[in-house]
């Protein structure tokens, strides 16, 4: 574990080292959506290659209870912090590829808190447990035109469910699964 640590710090360095042409923006603004939601977004540049993104916005969710016989939809909101290594900045940009809007490959580590608030219908008896995740994540972003984009992004980590006062959690710790296809509008 120790070794892998202390490749992946080389690796960073010698991409930064090398990436003096090529670099993410000093900050970029842009709303996104997907099937499961609708995101603001913020990200800011940390070195040539690194951005922090910052997001928040609503996670949508279908759920069904057949104990109770309830069936909804709700919306939770989504607070993400996720610092993104954009690995193939200066390959794009001799291909003479874009990079504006930080359009690239990214490796990132998704850290993101649902907090106990539901916006949608409960019956009384069912209550929504916060949680907090970990995933580290591999993704795309590209722009089509100046404004619009588009994201994918897979990645398997870590949540864990916090528990609150005269709940029962079978488990609170499970496998986060991050599978986003988002567009978006850059400002």
């Amino acid at each position: 574990m120790k070794n892998l640590f202390f490749l992946f710090i080389f690796s960073l360095s010698i991409t930064t080292l090398t990436a003096q042409d090529a670099s993410v923006e000093e900050s970029t603004y842009g709303l996104q959506t997907g099937f499961l939601g609708i995101w603001g977004h913020n990200e800011s540049k940390l070195s040539n290659s690194i951005a922090l993104r910052s997001e928040l916005g609503l996670d949508a969710g279908l759920f069904s209870n057949s104990f109770v016989g309830s069936r909804g939809f709700i919306l939770v909101p989504a607070i993400t912090l996720e610092p993104r290594w954009y690995y193939n900045l200066n390959k794009r940009v001799s291909k003479s590829r874009r990079i504006d809007g930080n359009s690239g490959n990214f490796i990132s580590i998704k850290t993101t808190y649902h907090p106990d608030i539901v916006i949608g219908s409960f019956a009384d008896n069912i209550n929504f447990i916060s949680d907090i995740s970990i995933t580290p994540t591999w993704g795309i972003r590209r722009n089509v035109g100046k404004h619009f984009t588009y994201e994918t992004g897979i990645g398997i980590g870590y949540i864990h469910y916090i528990k609150e006062k005269n709940v029962y959690i079978n488990n609170k710790n499970d496998f986060a699964l991050n599978l986003h296809l988002r567009l978006g509008y850059r400002f």
